[in-house]
């Protein structure tokens, strides 16, 4: 028998390439996680600017801190400025979801601009109390971080000599006051709550009678998004947070993460960041994401991870989240 050169290519002996197989990696998704309602109040505010008054619209800062949401919404009409006085007479400007001085709305009344205000309600409530405090006669002790849009925006609310900034315990154990007997303390919104409560007992400890909010300033989505990190950091080898590293509340879930039981953890931004070698031997990976990164970017890095690993996901839910903020007004009618 005569074969010809496809016969003899059918006989030759075929090699067959084994596939390692996918190492197996657990993900516990910390929930709740991701966009909280002053957030998701911010990004629609400036959605709506631009349905109601057309493209552009202008933006004073980043509305919230995380670039993918500055990119989508750039790419929707949005213009992102510092200050106002890169905002046309003639177009609309939002305020961002941080709070800004007094100075600023001023201004933009002033240039009789457009403005809508997107201050989260839980950062407008701090700027109430602090007024409060000051009609009171008591000089304010922020405790915050130096520089952050929303320190800069509640100190912009008093004169400068009414409002003292504390960032850490040995500031609050050496800080000179006016008057001991009449101060009050406020706090920005995105602290770690641990952190917040060894300065609010250092500072009554030198201050008997310093006045406080009924209720902490620390809010609700900064609290909750901190407890769920804590209740898996334990069973983690490591630990992911999806944020910005401009982003407060996102920074601290990192370091809660690494107090509370996995000192193996990081930021990353998106799944294109992320170092896959940082991974080798580990088995059971957390995942959660701040306040102001969408759940879009998480399911990008669980995607990631599938594609290299056997995924397991285990879904970590301490509480349940239902808050809704309403619209500004100008937006609604």
């Amino acid at each position: 028998m005569v074969f010809g050169p496809a016969s003899e290519r059918d006989c030759r002996p075929r090699v067959v390439v084994m596939t390692e197989p996918k190492k197996q990696l657990t993900i516990l998704l910390a929930s709740p996680r991701g966009f909280c309602a002053g957030v998701d109040r911010a990004i629609q505010i400036v959605e709506r600017a631009i349905e109601r008054y057309g493209r552009p619209v202008y933006v004073r800062h980043e509305i919230v801190h995380n670039r993918f949401v500055v990119e989508q919404l750039e790419a929707k009409g949005a213009i992102f400025v510092e200050e106002l006085d890169d905002v046309p007479d003639d177009r609309p400007v939002v305020f961002s979801a941080h709070g800004v001085p007094k100075s600023v709305p001023a201004e933009a009344g002033r240039r009789k601009l457009i403005y809508l205000d997107a201050t989260c309600p839980l950062v407008s409530k701090v700027h109430r109390e602090a007024e409060r405090h000051h009609e009171s006669g008591r000089t304010v002790i922020l405790i915050g971080h130096a520089g952050h849009p929303e320190v800069v925006g509640t100190m912009g609310q008093l004169p400068r000599d009414a409002v003292l900034l504390v960032e850490d315990v040995a500031q609050a154990e050496t800080i000179e006051v006016r008057d001991p007997l009449n101060l009050a303390y406020a706090t920005q919104t995105t602290l770690s709550v641990d952190d917040t409560i060894d300065i609010v007992t250092a500072l009554r400890q030198r201050f008997p009678l310093i006045q406080g909010p009924k209720m902490e300033d620390i809010c609700y989505a900064t609290t909750n998004r901190q407890t769920a990190v804590k209740a898996i950091a334990q069973s983690c080898d490591a630990l992911v947070v999806v944020g910005a590293p401009n982003s407060s509340n996102s920074m601290r879930l990192v370091e809660v993460a690494a107090r509370h039981g996995c000192p193996k953890s990081r930021l990353v931004q998106r799944a294109a960041d992320m170092d896959w070698t940082w991974l080798d031997n580990v088995r059971r990976l957390g995942i959660t994401a701040g306040a102001s990164a969408p759940e879009l970017l998480v399911e990008e890095l669980v995607v990631a991870a599938r594609e290299r690993y056997d995924v397991v996901i285990e879904e970590v839910r301490t509480s349940e989240e239902n808050v809704v903020f309403k619209l500004p007004r100008q937006l609604v009618a």
